[in-house]
């Protein structure tokens, strides 16, 4: 397992599409990401109010959109009438929050793999893991490689482990927990994505040594880069992931 997910995988992964570069979690984002040559990213997904999966990150929308309050609280209609980009740069107004069945077809137009972070809502743990599991069985492109399932969340990936376990997990820690190798073999997870700012070598060759893939977070300095790939990290996860492009060439 650890050898096709290092090989299916490249080693460097586009943040929220390339979110140095564009409004993160937006189509102009994954585009960015794409036209910069990475080949694959990462996004979040959570649940609308009236249970349709969305590409967001923080639990209220206040930060990346002119909305407010908790994406919870909002049905679909009114979260896409909400302006997703104009906060990052004015060139980007008019971005949409998309749902997850755009971006998959997003995925498609531009041959790339993804890293899906489920980011639930307080109290949906296991009712947003069971969706993106239904949606991706329902719609993933059979063109591209399988996705790599992640969050924080126990109760999310233990859904997903149910409802479609042919798609690989990963546990994302910030800290490595003493229990991190337990979790992980409790919920079938095939690989650790760990914050780069608390990992450290010992843990690093501690994860690959047990047979775990590693990946860390977020990454977007060469000289740490370098440093987590000798570590053992096989990928590495980039709000500016051109930076990175030349040392994945580098270590190929």
């Amino acid at each position: 397992m650890t050898e096709s997910l290092e090989t299916a995988v490249p080693a460097v992964i586009g943040h929220r599409g390339a979110a140095g570069h564009a409004p993160e979690n937006t189509v102009a984002s994954i585009s960015r990401a794409a036209d910069l040559g990475v080949r694959w990213v990462e996004f979040d997904i959570k649940l609308s109010a009236d249970g349709e999966v969305v590409v967001f990150h923080d639990d209220k929308l206040n930060r990346t959109t002119n909305g407010r309050g908790a994406v919870a609280k909002h049905a679909l209609i009114d979260l896409r009438q909400l302006d997703a980009g104009s906060w990052f740069k004015p060139r980007f107004a008019g971005e949409r929050v998309p749902t997850l069945s755009e971006m998959l077809e997003v995925l498609a137009a531009r041959g790339l793999g993804a890293n899906i972070e489920i980011k639930p809502s307080p109290g949906r743990y296991a009712e947003t893991g069971a969706a993106i599991a239904r949606l991706l069985k329902a719609e993933w492109p059979a063109a591209l490689t399988p996705p790599v399932i992640s969050s924080f969340m126990p109760t999310s990936l233990a859904a997903v482990r149910d409802h479609a376990p042919e798609y690989e997990r990963a546990l994302l820690v910030f800290a490595l927990p003493g229990d991190w190798q337990a979790r992980a073999h409790r919920l079938g997870c095939a690989a650790l994505h760990c914050s780069q700012e608390y990992l450290t070598e010992r843990q690093a060759k501690a994860i690959t040594a047990a047979g775990f893939v590693l990946r860390c977070y977020t990454v977007n300095h060469r000289l740490t880069a370098r440093k987590l790939y000798r570590w053992g990290a096989s990928s590495l996860i980039s709000d500016y992931p051109d930076r990175l492009l030349s040392i994945e060439l580098a270590t190929a």
